[in-house]
């Protein structure tokens, strides 16, 4: 397998970063916006704060800027989300409906460790520091 897709494993990457990045980005478009007819909460509210995140996280994930703060920042409001709404309502992710917040949480977690990649404006700008 990897001698049919290894070669493209950058540009991957790069599709794997922006659909995570839009599809958490919708999400927060969701709660800030009521973009898909989600309910809108109090800014000043914990979810209030999870659409900031998960909307400004989703749009600087799927861009490439400041991806590494973004991701992490995202993958610990998702482990969060995870443990203060789902877990109470059973043991296994399965059984609350915290699927997505567990997807997302890891899949977070591996775009902070690796960071923007090709495709992002912080290489186009070739600036390192802003991955």
């Amino acid at each position: 397998m990897n001698r049919i897709l290894g070669r493209h494993a950058d540009r991957i990457y790069a599709i794997f970063r922006i659909v995570v990045g839009f599809l958490f980005a919708c999400h927060g478009a969701d709660k800030l916006f009521g973009a898909f007819g989600g309910q809108q909460p109090e800014l000043a509210s914990l979810a209030g704060l999870a659409g900031i995140i998960e909307f400004f996280g989703g749009v600087l994930v799927m861009i490439g800027l400041f991806t590494s703060w973004a991701a992490f920042l995202s993958s610990g409001t998702m482990a969060v989300a995870y443990f203060m709404v789902h877990q109470p309502m059973g043991a296994l992710p399965y059984q609350n409906k915290g699927e997505a917040a567990v997807l997302y949480c890891f899949a977070f977690l591996y775009i902070a460790a690796r960071g923007a990649g090709p495709w992002s404006v912080a290489r186009a700008l070739n600036k390192p520091g802003l991955e």
